[in-house]
């Protein structure tokens, strides 16, 4: 009875999520939960959502610690995650740049003792006199705002990452991946802290914030939430790279595998989907046939508790929602099993009956 016991417990602590994945394990998890890589309008380099740090209060009393976190596109997961707590991280995007710049990211917060070091790699600039792990967010962005790019700095730091990810960690990454790195992290020295999301959209000229913006942003109350605000939030999220919890997946949030894979992945291991940021996604999908019924058939077949979080935003233009705290987006909570309730008896039809059943 003892040996059968012991049998049990030992399989059902195989089937926990991992402290830590081996560099193999997690390449696997990226290749073989990811689609082929699909379309967007931009690449997406950097958040506009500048209202992004709002919901965290309520979000953080809302939902369960220590669950999964969903997520989609670069950075702006990175505030959620510092502030969430989450065992794990699957960040799906269609494009699959987006898994090689999260890949940027993980060898430069794994480089970096601390948040002074990360952002003079992130934008290859020198690092200013005085700042420390005591500095603040504003130190932080204006002390980089002031000192000019080095493109003898860039090219080291480009070689680090390449390192970092080939041989430290032994990731395949194909010569085309490793040119598209080349392209995607250029535009971070390019542009250093005033980086912004219609950066290189050519004529676009609409008004976004810059990379620095966005980390001194607050959540309303004067309280910076974002990765970048402390070395408490920072350490969080390196810790999570180094140890191989951040996941980024290719994957369209309609099809057939991505988001299905990540729900067996969590469900076999006994665990739930804390927070789902689906930033605006659902917004296109609308606007694209019966995609939204897809995406909501795949979410269903998630692991979810009662506190369960869809993390979604609203911008001007598509369904503004009036009481913006910026007067151009917000940022927005709602019940995953409170819309696949919703879904369930007929009751969404279109892209504003989802924004009415979130607060």
């Amino acid at each position: 009875m003892f040996a059968l016991l012991f049998a049990l417990t030992a399989r059902a602590a195989a089937q926990e999520i991992p402290s830590r994945l081996a560099d193999s394990t997690y390449w696997r998890l990226i290749t073989e939960f990811s689609e082929p890589s699909g379309n967007f309008p931009s690449d997406n380099l950097l958040s506009n959502e500048t209202s992004l740090q709002y919901v965290i209060p309520e979000l953080v009393r809302g939902t369960k610690p220590g669950g999964v976190y969903l997520g989609v596109a670069p950075e702006q997961n990175f505030t959620f995650l510092a502030a969430l707590k989450p065992k794990i991280a699957f960040i799906v995007d269609i494009r699959h740049d987006n898994s090689l710049l999260l890949l940027v990211y993980k060898a430069l917060f794994e480089l970096s003792a601390d948040r002074a070091e990360f952002t003079g790699r992130l934008f290859s600039r020198p690092r200013p006199d005085g700042l420390d792990s005591a500095s603040t967010i504003e130190q932080l962005m204006l002390g980089y705002s002031a000192v000019p790019k080095d493109s003898a700095l860039f090219a080291r730091n480009l070689a680090a990452v390449k390192d970092r990810l080939l041989k430290t960690h032994g990731f395949p990454l194909s010569p085309d991946e490793l040119a598209n790195i080349d392209y995607l992290y250029s535009w971070f020295f390019n542009a250093g802290p005033n980086l912004s999301y219609n950066v290189n959209m050519g004529g676009y000229r609409g008004r976004f914030p810059t990379y620095a913006l966005l980390m001194l942003e607050t959540d309303g109350t004067n309280a910076h939430r974002s990765y970048l605000a402390n070395e408490s939030n920072f350490r969080v999220v390196k810790e999570m790279e180094g140890n191989n919890l951040i996941v980024g997946v290719t994957g369209d949030f309609t099809g057939p595998k991505a988001l299905r894979a990540v729900g067996n992945y969590v469900r076999e291991r006994h665990a739930t989907i804390t927070a789902f940021y689906v930033s605006n996604v659902e917004f296109y999908l609308f606007r694209q046939g019966d995609d939204w019924k897809k995406f909501y058939a795949n979410v269903a077949t998630l692991p979810l508790d009662e506190s369960s979080t869809f993390i979604r935003s609203l911008s001007q233009g598509f369904g503004f929602r009036p009481g913006s705290p910026n007067g151009r987006q917000v940022e927005l909570l709602c019940s995953m099993p409170g819309l696949l309730k919703a879904y369930n008896e007929g009751k969404i039809s279109y892209y504003m009956d989802v924004i009415n059943l979130s607060k």
